[in-house]
Protein backbone atom coordinates (compact mmCIF):
# COMPACT_ATOMS: atom_id res chain seq x y z
CA UNK A 1 0.00 0.00 0.00
CA UNK A 2 1.37 3.31 -0.89
CA UNK A 3 2.18 5.53 2.28
CA UNK A 4 0.01 8.84 2.43
CA UNK A 5 3.08 10.33 4.62
CA UNK A 6 6.64 9.77 6.40
CA UNK A 7 6.67 10.08 10.39
CA UNK A 8 10.21 11.19 11.71
CA UNK A 9 10.74 10.67 15.61
CA UNK A 10 13.05 10.62 18.43
CA UNK A 11 13.65 12.12 21.76
CA UNK A 12 15.50 15.59 21.84
CA UNK A 13 19.03 15.79 20.72
CA UNK A 14 18.41 12.56 18.54
CA UNK A 15 18.90 14.74 15.03
CA UNK A 16 15.63 13.74 13.62
CA UNK A 17 14.89 16.98 12.58
CA UNK A 18 18.49 17.41 10.00
CA UNK A 19 17.56 13.82 8.77
CA UNK A 20 13.53 14.93 7.71
CA UNK A 21 15.51 17.92 5.72
CA UNK A 22 17.29 15.76 4.07
CA UNK A 23 14.85 12.95 3.11
CA UNK A 24 12.91 16.23 2.36
CA UNK A 25 15.94 17.36 -0.14
CA UNK A 26 15.35 14.19 -1.79
CA UNK A 27 12.18 13.89 -2.17
CA UNK A 28 11.62 17.33 -3.00
CA UNK A 29 9.13 17.71 -0.56
CA UNK A 30 7.92 19.36 2.74
CA UNK A 31 7.74 18.93 6.86
CA UNK A 32 5.31 19.62 9.60
CA UNK A 33 6.79 19.76 12.58
CA UNK A 34 5.11 17.88 15.64
CA UNK A 35 6.29 19.98 18.25
CA UNK A 36 3.94 20.98 20.88
CA UNK A 37 6.53 24.56 21.91
CA UNK A 38 8.42 25.33 18.03
CA UNK A 39 4.60 26.42 17.14
CA UNK A 40 5.55 29.72 19.42
CA UNK A 41 6.72 33.17 18.14
CA UNK A 42 9.81 34.32 19.71
CA UNK A 43 10.55 31.09 21.61
CA UNK A 44 13.09 29.98 19.74
CA UNK A 45 16.61 29.13 21.64
CA UNK A 46 14.65 27.97 24.34
CA UNK A 47 12.29 25.49 22.36
CA UNK A 48 15.62 23.95 19.87
CA UNK A 49 13.83 25.62 16.85
CA UNK A 50 17.53 25.18 15.18
CA UNK A 51 15.74 26.59 12.13
CA UNK A 52 19.29 25.97 10.34
CA UNK A 53 18.49 22.56 10.00
CA UNK A 54 15.64 23.11 7.31
CA UNK A 55 18.53 23.04 4.73
CA UNK A 56 20.09 20.49 3.04
CA UNK A 57 21.94 19.83 -0.43
CA UNK A 58 22.23 23.78 -0.08
CA UNK A 59 18.55 24.58 -0.48
CA UNK A 60 16.06 25.10 1.97
CA UNK A 61 13.61 22.73 2.95
CA UNK A 62 9.93 24.77 3.10
CA UNK A 63 8.12 23.77 6.97
CA UNK A 64 4.71 24.22 8.46
CA UNK A 65 3.64 24.28 12.20
CA UNK A 66 6.43 26.44 13.76
CA UNK A 67 5.58 30.25 14.53
CA UNK A 68 1.93 30.24 14.36
CA UNK A 69 1.00 31.34 17.60
CA UNK A 70 1.83 34.10 19.97
CA UNK A 71 3.41 33.43 23.31
CA UNK A 72 1.63 33.43 26.96
CA UNK A 73 -1.40 31.47 24.48
CA UNK A 74 -1.92 27.70 25.33
CA UNK A 75 -1.61 25.94 21.71
CA UNK A 76 -2.88 22.26 22.09
CA UNK A 77 -3.25 18.75 20.58
CA UNK A 78 -7.28 20.02 19.46
CA UNK A 79 -5.53 22.96 17.24
CA UNK A 80 -2.40 20.88 16.32
CA UNK A 81 -4.63 18.49 14.56
CA UNK A 82 -6.35 21.26 12.67
CA UNK A 83 -3.69 22.69 11.71
CA UNK A 84 -1.91 19.55 10.61
CA UNK A 85 -4.98 18.35 7.98
CA UNK A 86 -4.62 21.92 6.53
CA UNK A 87 -1.05 21.20 5.62
CA UNK A 88 -1.14 18.06 4.64
CA UNK A 89 -3.57 18.78 2.46
CA UNK A 90 -2.03 21.51 0.65
CA UNK A 91 1.28 19.60 0.79
CA UNK A 92 -0.58 16.62 -1.37
CA UNK A 93 -2.55 18.27 -3.05
CA UNK A 94 0.86 19.58 -4.82
CA UNK A 95 1.44 15.96 -5.72
CA UNK A 96 4.53 15.73 -2.61
CA UNK A 97 4.70 13.06 0.41
CA UNK A 98 4.37 14.83 4.02
CA UNK A 99 7.46 14.55 6.32
CA UNK A 100 5.81 14.61 9.48
CA UNK A 101 8.96 15.31 12.12
CA UNK A 102 8.96 16.03 15.79
CA UNK A 103 9.30 14.35 19.42
CA UNK A 104 5.96 15.26 21.26
CA UNK A 105 4.13 11.95 21.18
CA UNK A 106 1.12 13.05 21.41
CA UNK A 107 0.50 15.47 18.81
CA UNK A 108 2.11 12.36 16.56
CA UNK A 109 -0.06 9.57 17.66
CA UNK A 110 -3.17 12.26 17.68
CA UNK A 111 -3.24 12.18 13.42
CA UNK A 112 -1.14 8.54 13.39
CA UNK A 113 -4.30 7.06 15.07
CA UNK A 114 -7.19 9.65 13.78
CA UNK A 115 -7.95 10.08 16.93
CA UNK A 116 -11.27 12.87 17.09
CA UNK A 117 -10.56 15.50 19.53
CA UNK A 118 -12.73 18.39 20.72
CA UNK A 119 -12.09 21.80 22.51
CA UNK A 120 -11.83 21.18 26.10
CA UNK A 121 -13.80 23.96 28.23
CA UNK A 122 -11.87 24.76 31.86
CA UNK A 123 -13.78 22.94 35.07
CA UNK A 124 -13.77 25.33 37.59
CA UNK A 125 -15.05 22.78 40.25
CA UNK A 126 -12.51 20.01 39.11
CA UNK A 127 -9.82 22.85 39.29
CA UNK A 128 -10.72 23.48 42.72
CA UNK A 129 -10.63 20.00 44.44
CA UNK A 130 -7.22 19.65 42.44
CA UNK A 131 -5.80 22.84 43.60
CA UNK A 132 -3.67 21.62 46.69
CA UNK A 133 -2.37 18.33 45.18
CA UNK A 134 1.31 17.83 44.33
CA UNK A 135 2.59 17.38 41.05
CA UNK A 136 2.97 13.85 42.23
CA UNK A 137 0.50 13.35 42.98
CA UNK A 138 -1.17 15.00 39.97
CA UNK A 139 0.86 12.72 37.70
CA UNK A 140 -0.33 9.77 39.45
CA UNK A 141 -3.99 10.69 39.07
CA UNK A 142 -3.57 11.49 35.10
CA UNK A 143 -1.91 7.31 35.16
CA UNK A 144 -4.91 5.90 36.06
CA UNK A 145 -6.87 7.29 33.14
CA UNK A 146 -7.00 4.95 30.04
CA UNK A 147 -6.97 7.26 27.47
CA UNK A 148 -4.25 9.39 25.31
CA UNK A 149 -2.67 12.52 26.84
CA UNK A 150 1.07 13.12 26.47
CA UNK A 151 2.53 12.91 30.29
CA UNK A 152 5.80 13.89 28.59
CA UNK A 153 5.00 17.28 29.02
CA UNK A 154 3.38 17.38 32.24
CA UNK A 155 6.13 19.09 34.46
CA UNK A 156 4.14 21.21 36.33
CA UNK A 157 1.03 21.30 38.53
CA UNK A 158 -0.95 23.91 36.50
CA UNK A 159 0.04 21.33 33.07
CA UNK A 160 -0.84 18.08 34.88
CA UNK A 161 -4.47 19.79 36.21
CA UNK A 162 -4.76 20.73 32.46
CA UNK A 163 -4.40 17.56 31.41
CA UNK A 164 -7.10 15.88 34.23
CA UNK A 165 -9.79 18.42 33.02
CA UNK A 166 -9.03 17.22 29.71
CA UNK A 167 -8.90 13.21 30.40
CA UNK A 168 -12.24 13.83 32.66
CA UNK A 169 -13.93 15.61 29.77
CA UNK A 170 -13.41 12.84 27.25
CA UNK A 171 -14.30 10.24 30.00
CA UNK A 172 -17.28 12.08 30.49
CA UNK A 173 -18.10 12.73 26.73
CA UNK A 174 -17.66 9.78 24.74
CA UNK A 175 -17.03 10.44 20.93
CA UNK A 176 -18.40 8.29 18.23
CA UNK A 177 -17.41 8.51 15.07
CA UNK A 178 -13.66 9.59 13.83
CA UNK A 179 -13.97 12.81 11.29
CA UNK A 180 -10.36 12.53 10.81
CA UNK A 181 -8.93 10.67 7.95
CA UNK A 182 -7.05 7.59 8.34
CA UNK A 183 -3.46 8.36 7.41
CA UNK A 184 -0.96 5.29 5.99
CA UNK A 185 2.38 7.10 7.59
CA UNK A 186 5.36 5.44 7.13
CA UNK A 187 7.20 5.97 11.07
CA UNK A 188 11.12 6.41 11.24
CA UNK A 189 12.58 6.19 14.47
CA UNK A 190 15.84 7.99 15.23
CA UNK A 191 17.50 5.29 17.94
CA UNK A 192 20.52 7.47 20.19
CA UNK A 193 22.56 5.76 22.59
CA UNK A 194 21.51 6.77 25.94
CA UNK A 195 25.08 7.96 27.00
CA UNK A 196 25.58 9.84 23.71
CA UNK A 197 22.03 11.84 23.93
CA UNK A 198 22.86 12.90 27.56
CA UNK A 199 26.08 14.60 26.35
CA UNK A 200 24.77 16.11 22.96
CA UNK A 201 21.70 17.37 26.09
CA UNK A 202 24.21 18.83 28.10
CA UNK A 203 26.34 20.52 25.48
CA UNK A 204 23.18 21.87 23.46
CA UNK A 205 22.34 23.59 26.91
CA UNK A 206 25.87 25.30 27.28
CA UNK A 207 25.47 26.19 23.86
CA UNK A 208 22.16 27.80 23.91
CA UNK A 209 22.86 29.65 26.76
CA UNK A 210 26.22 31.19 25.33
CA UNK A 211 24.00 32.19 22.52
CA UNK A 212 21.68 34.45 24.43
CA UNK A 213 18.60 31.97 26.00
CA UNK A 214 18.04 33.61 29.43
CA UNK A 215 17.87 36.52 27.40
CA UNK A 216 15.04 34.79 25.22
CA UNK A 217 13.11 34.49 27.96
CA UNK A 218 13.88 37.87 29.72
CA UNK A 219 12.33 39.74 26.59
CA UNK A 220 9.16 37.47 26.81
CA UNK A 221 8.85 38.54 30.53
CA UNK A 222 9.68 42.26 29.43
CA UNK A 223 6.49 42.06 26.61
CA UNK A 224 4.27 41.51 29.88
CA UNK A 225 3.73 37.74 29.46
CA UNK A 226 3.19 36.55 32.91
CA UNK A 227 5.98 34.45 34.76
CA UNK A 228 3.36 31.78 35.40
CA UNK A 229 2.42 31.31 31.57
CA UNK A 230 5.95 30.83 30.72
CA UNK A 231 6.80 28.42 33.50
CA UNK A 232 3.24 26.44 32.37
CA UNK A 233 6.05 25.46 29.13
CA UNK A 234 7.65 23.88 30.99
CA UNK A 235 11.51 22.88 30.66
CA UNK A 236 13.79 25.98 29.74
CA UNK A 237 11.24 28.20 30.25
CA UNK A 238 10.21 27.08 33.66
CA UNK A 239 13.68 27.47 35.11
CA UNK A 240 14.77 29.96 33.31
CA UNK A 241 12.24 32.42 34.64
CA UNK A 242 12.58 30.93 38.07
CA UNK A 243 15.88 32.24 37.82
CA UNK A 244 15.13 35.68 36.11
CA UNK A 245 13.09 36.37 38.64
CA UNK A 246 15.25 34.93 41.56
CA UNK A 247 13.87 31.66 42.61
CA UNK A 248 17.07 29.81 41.66
CA UNK A 249 20.78 30.58 41.34
CA UNK A 250 22.24 30.51 37.82
CA UNK A 251 23.97 27.09 39.11
CA UNK A 252 20.59 25.77 40.20
CA UNK A 253 19.07 26.85 37.57
CA UNK A 254 21.45 25.06 35.19
CA UNK A 255 21.59 21.49 37.43
CA UNK A 256 17.81 21.38 37.79
CA UNK A 257 17.09 22.18 34.01
CA UNK A 258 19.77 20.09 32.81
CA UNK A 259 18.57 17.06 34.64
CA UNK A 260 14.92 17.94 33.76
CA UNK A 261 15.70 17.81 29.93
CA UNK A 262 17.33 14.63 30.51
CA UNK A 263 13.99 13.55 32.50
CA UNK A 264 11.96 14.55 29.44
CA UNK A 265 14.17 12.52 26.72
CA UNK A 266 13.57 9.55 29.03
CA UNK A 267 9.60 9.93 28.95
CA UNK A 268 9.93 10.83 25.44
CA UNK A 269 11.91 7.32 24.32
CA UNK A 270 8.92 5.89 27.03
CA UNK A 271 6.13 7.32 25.17
CA UNK A 272 7.44 5.99 21.75
CA UNK A 273 7.66 2.48 22.95
CA UNK A 274 4.15 2.63 24.47
CA UNK A 275 3.49 3.66 20.47
CA UNK A 276 5.07 0.26 19.53
CA UNK A 277 2.71 -1.42 22.18
CA UNK A 278 -0.21 0.01 21.01
CA UNK A 279 0.50 -1.48 17.43
CA UNK A 280 2.48 1.35 15.24
CA UNK A 281 5.41 0.10 13.53
CA UNK A 282 8.21 2.52 13.84
CA UNK A 283 11.47 1.00 11.69
CA UNK A 284 14.67 2.42 14.14
CA UNK A 285 17.53 4.10 12.32
CA UNK A 286 20.99 4.44 14.67
CA UNK A 287 21.07 8.31 14.73
CA UNK A 288 25.43 8.01 14.86
CA UNK A 289 24.84 6.48 10.97
CA UNK A 290 25.98 8.68 8.02
CA UNK A 291 23.11 11.15 7.04
CA UNK A 292 23.26 9.32 3.09
CA UNK A 293 23.12 5.97 5.01
CA UNK A 294 20.35 6.92 7.24
CA UNK A 295 18.24 8.31 3.67
CA UNK A 296 19.27 5.38 1.76
CA UNK A 297 17.44 3.03 4.55
CA UNK A 298 14.50 4.88 4.77
CA UNK A 299 13.82 5.06 0.71
CA UNK A 300 14.55 1.46 1.05
CA UNK A 301 11.39 0.96 3.21
CA UNK A 302 9.47 3.67 1.14
CA UNK A 303 9.89 1.18 -2.12
CA UNK A 304 9.66 -2.00 -0.89
CA UNK A 305 7.10 -1.98 2.25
Amino acid sequence: MAYDLITILGPTASGKTPLAAALANRLHTEIISGDSRQVYRRMDLGTGKDLADYTAGGNRIPYHLIDIAEPGTKYNVFEFQHDFLRAYDDIRKRGMLPILCGGTGMYLESVLKGYKLLPVPENPELREKLAGKSLAELTEILASYKTLHNSTDVDTAKRAIRAIEIEEYYHTQPVDARDFPDIHSLIIGVSIDRELRREKISRRLRQRLDEGMVDEVRRLLEEGIAPEDLIYYGLEYKFLTLYIIGELSYEEMFRQLEIAIHQFAKRQMTWFRGMERRGFAIHWIDATSPMEEKVEKIMNLLNTD
